[in-house]
């Protein structure tokens, strides 16, 4: 599975696309926890103390929030399934 980190996100793992191993068809947070095992740097970077995700970061499944169109990290993905994590991003 392949997810797509942008900005300070990439930096942190070192990366801007990181493969992480799946098999078949998993739900979006096995996806994530995969992600940050093989990435542990981003854990403080998206988790707050409570091991929630910060408010700031956005999660796309395929170009979309899964919050708010899917069925959050009940979301089932697959290998062609686009995954991109997003830190704030502001304009100027």
């Amino acid at each position: 599975m392949q997810w797509r980190l942008f900005a300070t996100l990439a930096e942190a793992a070192g990366e801007a696309e990181a493969a992480v191993p799946t098999e078949g068809e998993v739900t979006l947070r096995e996806a994530f926890d995969a992600l940050l095992e093989t990435h542990p740097s981003l854990e403080p970077e998206v988790f707050d103390e409570e091991g929630h995700l910060y408010d700031h970061v956005r999660l796309l499944v395929d170009g979309s929030d899964p919050f708010a169109t899917g069925e959050g990290w009940d979301t089932t993905v697959d290998g062609d399934t686009e995954l991109a994590l997003f830190p704030p991003v502001s304009g100027g």
